[in-house]
């Protein structure tokens, strides 16, 4: 239903209820007026027989009573019978009278037994009749009825009872109703019609205001606004149609513009304005996020940032979040929610096992049975999120989930999830190349080796996790034997050989734990963490025999062997400092040279003839 017409029908609900109250107060008032002006007319029709009556008995004409009774009947249509009753004490006194004035019902009992009048209706479908009977009381005024009858003053000496047919008031009372209802209805008609003619413009304006509103939450602000009306309304109109046009200057391509920063589906709306909002919500906390992230000092803390925004901006609990290198395909886990990982051990040797990494696409564990069968939540729910950081780099998301609708609602939180992964990208990329420049600044170019700038930022550390953790490093340093001559005999590029051969020994002789650095030319330094002093001991006859085995070709067909010196230092038992045990190392590699070369020498105290270190 139209609003137009409910208008019509709650102003006709209350014309009609105006019109039933008018003519329920008109019914009654015309009963209690019909009925009132009855019974004045009996009343006063009492009073003249009371006066007849009493006419006849002083003129001795009580035999003729009757005759006066009838004429007043037969005289006065209204009136369908009247007739008097005697009291007791006038019967007593002057008999029964005639057959007519006994007591015809209890009514007339009442009245001469109260000496008050009695008034009843007997209604019926085709006529209403009213009844009233008034008594007759004994008074000293003229005339003085104590002359006449053994009565006291006060006391009821007869009633006089009358019936009125009121037939025809109640008759024109139902003509009277009838018109009054036949004005109101028509009353209503034109109102109606009135109301009609008048509004209708108003509600078309209305409802066109209502579908430009509905076009406008769908983001189409291009409704015009018509109206017949003139004035105010047709002011309205126009202010409206300048406000939409500008509207849709505004923010008819808010939409698309917005979606150049945020791609379509991270935030859905039907409402394009709320839509817009999110929008700038998202692109607000995702420009904090980067402004936050430009300032971290390695790719490790940004992940830490992202780690950050899944658990408290998504609310994501349950999570493991992987890097992945590309080139050798191994996979590093950066952080875990849980104890237990969700995929193999296996997959961190060989990540092209992981189907999302394998086709760069987004694994969504509610799409098919046993989906990614690198995972061990088969039979859970989960969703993986590959994104590539650039040629080197990729980091894989997995998340686990208890349901379906929970699967939902993480894909449906993955394009906001790639919003920060894209923005964080760039930071990771710039973290990435100043740490591989910082590497290189750290490293030999020749050998790949830590080399002696690196071992000098790296003491400090050292030394602080030694000491607040009671670890102990044991210190090689390494010469290679008469090195010079080589050079001098066959040229550098054989020098330069030797030596990348002897970094090769060294890398593949110590743990991922144990440190190898390039002291200075053909000088070699280790740092062992936490070895024993067999275990140092056999590390050093290890690299002194795979090196002493290797052989150089020199040209036309010859070759020829190379040997290294070894000098061993222990911190803290040697030395109370990293550089205390190296310079102890150095000087039991001296030991070894000055006798004889080609050997190992572990520090003793009397080797270091020097002053106080």
């Amino acid at each position: 239903m139209g609003t137009k017409f409910k208008l019509l029908f709650i102003v006709t609900i209350m014309l009609l209820a105006l019109a039933i109250a008018t003519i329920v107060n008109v019914s009654l008032n015309f009963r209690e007026y019909s009925i009132k002006g009855a019974t004045e007319k009996a009343t006063m029709t009492a009073a003249i027989v009371k006066d007849g009556l009493t006419a006849h008995m002083v003129n001795d004409m009580m035999d003729k009573r009757q005759y006066f009774l009838d004429q007043i009947s037969n005289n006065h249509s209204e009136v369908k019978s009247l007739w008097i009753v005697r009291s007791p004490q006038v019967t007593k006194q002057y008999g029964a009278g005639f057959q007519s004035e006994t007591l015809r019902d209890d009514i007339d009992k009442e009245v001469l037994q109260s000496g008050k009048i009695v008034q009843t209706i007997q209604e019926g479908t085709d006529s209403i009749i009213l009844r009233v009977s008034v008594p007759y009381v004994a008074t000293t005024s003229q005339p003085n009825c104590l002359q006449c009858h053994n009565v006291q003053r006060g006391e009821t000496l007869g009633a006089i009872s009358m019936e009125f047919d009121i037939t025809n008031m109640r008759n024109a009372g139902m003509v009277t109703i009838l018109k009054i209802l036949a004005i109101n209805l028509g009353f209503i008609v034109i109102v109606l019609f009135l109301l009609n003619h008048y509004v209708s413009p108003y509600m078309k304006l209305f409802s066109s205001m209502q579908e430009g509103i509905t076009k406008a939450y769908s983001g189409d602000f291009t409704h015009k606004f018509f109206t017949n009306v003139k004035g105010d309304a047709r002011h309205i109109a126009e202010q409206l149609n300048t406000l939409f046009s500008k509207m849709q200057e505004t923010f008819g391509n808010i939409k698309y513009n917005l979606s150049t920063f945020i791609p379509q589906g991270c935030v859905a709306s039907k409402d394009p304005l709320q839509e817009a909002k999110s929008i700038i919500g998202e692109l607000s906390d995702i420009y904090k996020f980067k402004k936050t992230i430009e300032l971290d000092i390695d790719k490790e803390t940004v992940y830490k940032r992202i780690i950050d925004a899944l658990e408290y901006k998504f609310d994501i609990h349950e999570f493991a979040f992987y890097q992945v290198n590309q080139s050798s395909h191994e996979r590093k886990l950066i952080y875990s929610s849980t104890d237990k990982a969700m995929c193999s051990d296996h997959v961190n040797h060989n990540a092209n096992l992981c189907r999302a990494f394998r086709t760069q696409s987004d694994v969504i564990s509610t799409e098919y049975i046993d989906l990614c069968q690198a995972c061990h939540k088969q039979d859970g729910f989960y969703v993986c999120i590959p994104f590539s950081i650039n040629d080197e780099y990729s980091i894989v998301l997995n998340i686990a989930a208890k349901n379906e609708s929970e699967v939902s609602q993480i894909n449906a939180m993955t394009p906001s999830i790639k919003n920060y992964f894209e923005a964080a990208k760039p930071v990771i990329e710039s973290r990435i190349l100043t740490a591989k420049l910082r590497d290189t600044s750290l490293r030999d170019g020749m050998t790949g080796l830590y080399n002696r700038r690196f071992l000098e930022e790296f003491i400090d550390q050292v030394i602080s996790q030694a000491n607040r953790k009671d670890e102990t490093y044991t210190v090689l340093m390494l010469d290679v034997d008469f090195f010079k001559m080589v050079n001098d005999t066959y040229g550098h590029d054989l020098g330069d050989k030797v030596i990348v051969e002897l970094a090769n020994v060294l890398k593949k002789s110590i743990r991922e734990a144990d440190l190898a650095i390039r002291y200075g030319g053909e000088e070699f330094l280790i740092l062992l963490h936490n070895a024993t002093s067999e275990g140092a001991l056999n590390v050093a006859q290890k690299i002194h025999q795979s090196f002493a085995a290797l052989t150089f070709e020199v040209g036309m067909g010859e070759t020829m062997k190379k040997t290294i010196s070894i000098g061993i230092a222990k911190y803290p038992s040697d030395a109370d400092s990293i550089w205390k045990t190296i310079k102890f190392a150095d000087t039991a590699l001296y030991e070894a040279k000055n006798t004889g070369r080609n050997k190992i020498v572990e520090f003793q105290a009397d080797m270091f003839k020097g002053e106080d270190f």
